[in-house]
């Protein structure tokens, strides 16, 4: 059992953990509209990782003898400049949402919550990864530039980071 200010947190976070599911869904009809189909995938793909991550935190409270709340997702952002604002986007929630996962850690501390803290700590990792990843994608977008051929090559770029994502989730699964 789980203290209600954690449980109260871990709600918190699933309601943070959809909005970033809807954020990146939204980014990628953005980005399908633009024609920018490796981009697309990339934000489906994160839309789906990002639901994953919503739905782990709810089973856990599950686990605990606790009670998940399903929580009203705001609508996010449908439009964006060009895709640069849309990785800077991404990277400015995702340091957000690193943020409030390390809260959820001092608070596991906090409370002496061995179980939660233990729980977390997958988190504390993908969140690295995460946003390694989105900073490699804004360095090849900064290296690209804004030449006239700048969207076919970010584009490609981001196929190719979706098939080395794609090949590393196999290697884990296997």
């Amino acid at each position: 059992m789980i203290s209600d200010t954690m449980r109260d947190a871990l709600n918190e976070q699933i309601a943070m953990e959809g909005y970033a599911s809807f954020y990146y869904l939204s980014m990628a009809s953005w980005s399908d509209n633009e024609g920018l189909e490796g981009c697309a995938q990339y934000f489906q793909r994160q839309s789906a990782e990002e639901h994953s991550h919503m739905l782990r935190i709810f089973d856990y409270l599950s686990e605990v003898d606790s009670k998940a709340i399903v929580p009203a997702i705001a609508q996010p952002p449908a439009d964006f400049d060009n895709i640069q604002e849309v990785f800077q986007k991404t990277y400015a929630h995702e340091q957000k949402v690193t943020e409030s996962i390390n809260k959820l850690v001092e608070l596991a501390h906090q409370e002496n919550d061995f179980t939660t803290r233990n729980f977390l700590d997958w988190y504390v990792a993908e969140q690295r990864e995460e946003e390694a990843l989105v900073r490699t994608i804004l360095d090849k977008i900064r290296l690209i530039g804004n030449g006239p051929m700048s969207l076919y090559y970010i584009d490609k770029e981001i196929e190719a980071v979706n098939a080395a994502e794609l090949k590393a989730a196999a290697s884990e699964a296997a």
